[in-house]
């Protein structure tokens, strides 16, 4: 008997398996591509990519002591420091400072300095600020309000869908 004679063992076909294995990969494949598109990594491309925030930027004189306060209850580690400061033509100022660990923060009041400090009335404090690494920054509340602060302008995303605009003016 020579080789091609033997047929004790029948060979199974595999047309069908590697199209449904194949079909099946492909589904989870897109299923995942589409799970981490919404936590965050994908969208219409216009969002900002967030750049870690341990990144040390270059930051100026101390913060306020109301927000090395906020800080410290925010577990902030050492000193903050101003990375920005903008004035809006709302008279609000935003500070965004910066930890030792290179963490950013939010701390804004109506009127600025000068005014009263009231925590969430006139005063917001935000930890978990995010950079995009060409001059804006934003941190969400815990009701996911958006604060987006540039050199330009300040803008609220309230979670009704208003969108509130304040241009930055020159102090």
């Amino acid at each position: 008997m020579t080789p091609l004679d033997d047929h004790s063992q029948q060979r199974q076909p595999l047309f069908f398996p590697v199209v449904i294995a194949t079909a099946l990969l492909t589904i989870i494949g897109m299923v995942g591509g589409y799970l981490l598109s919404r936590r965050g990594g994908g969208g219409s491309g216009n969002e900002p990519v967030p750049v870690p925030t341990h990144t040390q930027l270059p930051a100026g004189q101390a913060c306020l002591g109301q927000t090395q306060e906020m800080g410290v209850q925010a577990g902030s580690n050492g000193e903050l420091r101003q990375v920005m400061r903008v004035r809006t033509d709302s008279r609000t100022v935003v500070w965004i400072c910066q930890d030792d660990d290179g963490e950013l923060f939010y701390h804004a009041n109506k009127g600025g300095a000068e005014a009263p400090w009231v925590e969430n009335k006139t005063a917001l404090f935000l930890a978990g600020v995010q950079h995009d690494g060409q001059g804006e920054f934003w941190a969400t509340a815990a009701n996911g309000t958006v604060f987006r602060v540039n050199s330009d302008r300040l803008v609220i995303e309230h979670t009704n869908g208003r969108v509130e605009e304040q241009e930055v003016v020159p102090e």
